[in-house]
């Protein structure tokens, strides 16, 4: 079994920054892409940034320049630093993880892995 767990939300003022993590535990052989997501009340969950496991990102209009997605592939750990934060940045973060690990007949194959979520609230 693979869990993903989140870190880092909370409250911030406009133009601060904050720094979310998430670690994958469990049976993994190895990660695929990671990615963060998130999702704002009555709105669809989006995609923030994308980061390979070669170390190549991809982010949305929306937050490039201001966030940066990072990975470390030896602790199986995504992170995102946000930067000049944003109110219409105000949503819950959702990490995922595309995993190579053994699956419920034994076999491996990958799995697609999300997190708990973590809530980022700014004010303006």
């Amino acid at each position: 079994q693979v869990q993903l767990v989140e870190f880092g939300g909370g409250l911030v003022q406009a133009g601060g920054s904050l720094r979310l993590s998430c670690a994958a535990s469990g049976s993994i052989f190895s990660i695929n892409d990671m990615g963060w997501y998130r999702q704002a009340p009555g709105k669809q969950r989006e995609l923030v940034a994308t980061i390979d496991s070669g170390g190549n990102t991809a982010a949305a209009d929306s937050v490039k320049g201001r966030f940066t997605i990072s990975r470390d592939n030896a602790k199986n750990t995504v992170s995102l630093q946000m930067n000049s934060l944003k109110f219409e940045d105000t949503a819950v973060y959702y990490c995922r993880a595309d995993v190579v690990a053994r699956g419920p007949g034994g076999s491996r194959g990958s799995f697609r892995y999300w997190g708990q979520g973590t809530q980022v609230t700014v004010s303006s």
